[in-house]
């Protein structure tokens, strides 16, 4: 389900809002279709107590045609042009045999609908107007199954000029009772209008959607397409600082703001790294010309013990240098990435190890990827040579995994604890108590290859093994 739900901003509030219109335009419908289920209704109900009310006047009434006045004021007196009184309009209806029957018993068909709810109001509208009766019944009956609903429906489409399809298909069946005949009426049952039925709603609301949310689009668009930028802005400033020229202020005003601030941040985010590599690269070049100088120095002491604890001294304070200057340099070249081989490159790094008397196995796959081919090997080399020095043995494997390119190193030493993963990324963090630089380096060989793989907008992941040892992974996007 998730999957479906879209992640972007202007996806998300699009849905919040088409979802909204739609509930909206549903509880709408279902009150429009109530009202007009009521008006349906309360016209048949007063229908057929017209006819019930007006099948007794006719009965109490010795005249063969009655009118039933449907306007209660009295009918007003006109003049004609001679000056003789004009006869009064007669405002009624006139109810003939077919409007209602009597019958001695209120025959029931199988097809009968019960309206018990209806069949209340009715008798509440005839107590109302005077109509006594001891029983009443009121049902849906379809009109193919009542003769005399045939030819009530035929008169009445007659009457008013109706076709076929307009005549309804189902009949509502009233009668009271006075204990000894049933006055028996009926009136077709009408289908509420068209537009408060199921689908015009639906129709509507589904249009009303379609062009909010193509408005809501096109005003979203001028927030979300700043925004989008500034994040893939944001993604390149992260993979490599001070690279692109400023992102150019556009959207509404904050989001311009926005995208000023940030500007301003990253100008002084890429002042701050290039003084960090001058002061770096100034370290360097002072402290390695006097170590030279002192190299040479050592030279000249006598005492061999001495002079050999010199000079690893001295060269573990310029490997130190060199590893901190690499590091500052990570990712500072302009060099595009170059399409490489990963399993030949993880073959030259194991070759490198095996000239040197260390077995490394190696099982790869064949695996395209643009790398900048120099980092990448310096930093599968520190991972190697962490693999060494803790586990005694090594193992590198390339292969794919969904949309990534993973090189592979794993050992089968003691591996990391836990809590301690994290801080191993971090400069001058060693696995190992000791300042040996034999057993425990200068702690800036993750911190390098974390530096590789970010360059190359990856991750590098260490775990331990559930048979024993750790393994470090570089995960590189393909």
């Amino acid at each position: 389900m998730k999957r479906l739900l879209p992640k972007s901003l202007l996806g998300q509030v699009t849905l919040a809002v088409a979802l909204t219109l739609f509930l909206v335009q549903g509880v709408n419908a279902v009150f429009a279709w109530n009202i007009e289920k009521d008006r349906v209704e309360t016209a048949l109900v007063n229908t057929l107590g017209l006819r019930l009310i007006a099948s007794q006047r006719l009965r109490d009434s010795d005249e063969t045609n009655l009118v039933v006045r449907l306007d209660p004021r009295p009918p007003r007196q006109f003049e004609q042009r001679d000056g003789a009184p004009r006869p009064p309009r007669r405002g009624g209806r006139r109810f003939s045999g077919t409007d209602f029957t009597r019958a001695e018993i209120f025959e029931s068909l199988p097809v009968d609908r019960a309206l018990p709810e209806l069949e209340e109001r009715l008798a509440e509208t005839l107590r109302n107007n005077g109509r006594d009766f001891t029983e009443l019944r009121m049902v849906a009956r379809p009109v193919s199954a009542d003769p005399v609903a045939q030819r009530f429906l035929r008169r009445l489409a007659m009457r008013w000029g109706l076709q076929d399809d307009d005549i309804p298909s189902e009949i509502a069946v009233a009668g009271v009772s006075d204990g000894e005949r049933w006055d028996i009426v009926r009136a077709p049952i009408r289908s509420p209008h068209r537009h408060f039925g199921p689908v015009f709603p639906m129709a509507r609301a589904a249009l009303l959607t379609a062009l909010l949310c193509f408005v809501l689009w096109l005003v979203l668009r001028r927030i979300t397409g700043p925004l989008a930028q500034l994040t893939q802005r944001t993604e390149r400033f992260s993979q490599k600082p001070g690279a692109g020229k400023p992102m150019e202020p556009s959207g509404p005003e904050d989001v311009r703001r926005l995208i000023a601030a940030h500007n301003a941040m990253e100008a002084r985010i890429g002042a701050m790294l290039d003084e960090k590599d001058v002061m770096l690269g100034a370290i360097g070049h002072d402290l390695k010309t006097p170590l030279a100088a002192l190299r040479v120095r050592v030279e000249g002491v006598e005492n061999e013990t001495a002079r050999a604890r010199m000079v690893d001294s001295i060269e573990d304070i310029t490997r130190t240098l060199d590893e901190i200057l690499g590091l500052a340099r990570v990712g500072k070249s302009d060099a595009s990435p170059e399409k490489t081989d990963l399993a030949a490159l993880a073959a030259s790094v194991v070759e490198e190890f095996e000239d040197t008397g260390e077995t490394v196995a190696l099982e790869a796959a064949r695996v395209v990827a643009p790398v900048h081919l120099t980092w990448l090997k310096r930093g599968l080399r520190n991972l190697v040579s962490n693999a060494l020095r803790y586990g005694g043995n090594a193992s590198v494997t390339v292969l794919t995994e969904e949309n990534s390119a993973i090189l592979r190193v794993e050992d089968t030493g003691p591996g990391i604890p836990e809590e301690r993963i994290a801080d191993m990324l971090e400069p001058f963090t060693r696995g190992e108590a000791s300042r040996n630089r034999a057993t425990g380096g200068a702690g800036l060989g993750l911190t390098l290859a974390r530096a590789v793989a970010e360059q190359h907008g990856g991750t590098l992941e260490l775990s331990n093994r559930p048979e024993g040892g750790l393994r470090a992974e570089f995960r590189l996007p393909l």
